[in-house]
């Protein structure tokens, strides 16, 4: 079996869930996005969101995190199965970013990725690559981010 074969291209990959807090939306702009919005809850009223909201590199970051912890639990399943899971290399990057709508305090946000391509790559000998359409979706199902991602395998 290819490690290209843990990849069916179509296939939906949930991450779980994360809430944002008001509390760590302000800890992680005023670290890396201090906008009034993301650190202000009364500034955050005024403008033109309406409230605090996390900064859509926070949703990334948080994204980042989930898709870590959902590939270290594919890694026990898959040897818990018999198998051997696939060895990640690097990315060579996202395209496409979109943050689609704002992400509020308390609100309750699903990550994944959507399986688009895998394939052996010709100009790196065993290697492949997988490419994935990823998202973050609030409660009623809307996207508030997605961008396109791709990460190297050996194969």
């Amino acid at each position: 079996m290819s490690p290209l074969d843990y990849y069916e291209i179509g296939a939906r990959q949930d991450f779980g869930t994360h809430t944002f807090t008001a509390e760590e939306i302000i800890a992680f702009g005023k670290a890396f996005d201090p906008q009034p919005f993301h650190v202000d809850a009364a500034a955050a009223k005024e403008s033109l969101f309406g409230g605090l909201c996390a900064s859509g590199w926070h949703t990334g970051a948080v994204w980042m995190r989930k898709i870590c912890d959902f590939r270290e639990k594919e890694t026990a399943r898959i040897k818990a199965e018999g198998g051997t899971p696939p060895i990640l290399g690097p990315s060579p990057g996202i395209r496409n970013m979109r943050w689609l709508k704002p992400v509020f305090a308390s609100e309750t946000i699903r990550f994944g990725c959507d399986v688009v391509n895998a394939r052996e790559l010709r100009s790196k000998p065993g290697w492949g690559i997988v490419e994935t359409r990823n998202f973050a979706e609030n409660a009623q199902g809307e996207r508030v981010m997605e961008f396109d991602s791709a990460v190297l395998i050996q194969i």
